[in-house]
């Protein structure tokens, strides 16, 4: 998969007094990026949920390493670290725009589940899905 690392700048908005990114704001990065993602993989979030399918997450983890400035272009290195069929686990790098800086290392889990929050068996009704996201397992996506 040729994939294109994400990027985005820094908004005033998301900075708090001491002119750093509030820690809060994130979370949201890491969401931008996994849509980003799972788009780039061919699994677009709109038409997943068309599809009858939703990710909720389940769990975030992030390590705060040197913060981020308003105006500032970050660059979101995303790896699908496991897939299990029902759950799949994420992690993310957050670098400066030259890669130089890391600002943050961070994990989120999620599972798959149909509009009642039930668990989906992709692998039955949802074949394509399944085989994408058993491929991107493991792979560490570098290109930028």
């Amino acid at each position: 998969m040729e994939y294109k690392i994400f990027k985005r700048q820094i908004n005033y908005y998301e900075t708090d007094k001491m002119q750093v990114v509030h820690h809060s704001n994130y979370i949201r990065f890491l969401e931008e990026c996994r849509m980003d993602f799972l788009k780039q993989a061919g699994l677009d979030y709109d038409k997943l949920e068309r599809s009858g399918i939703m990710i909720p997450v389940l769990s975030v983890s992030c390590n705060y390493r040197t913060p981020a400035r308003f105006g500032e272009t970050i660059c979101i290195v995303p790896k699908l670290e496991k897939f299990h069929g029902v759950k799949f686990d994420m992690s993310y790098k957050i670098y400066n725009e030259d890669l130089s800086v890391l600002h943050n290392e961070a994990a989120s889990s999620h599972c798959l589940v149909d509009m009642d929050f039930k668990p989906v068996r992709i692998k039955k009704e949802f074949p394509e899905v399944y085989s994408t996201l058993e491929n991107l397992a493991g792979i560490e996506l570098v290109n930028i």
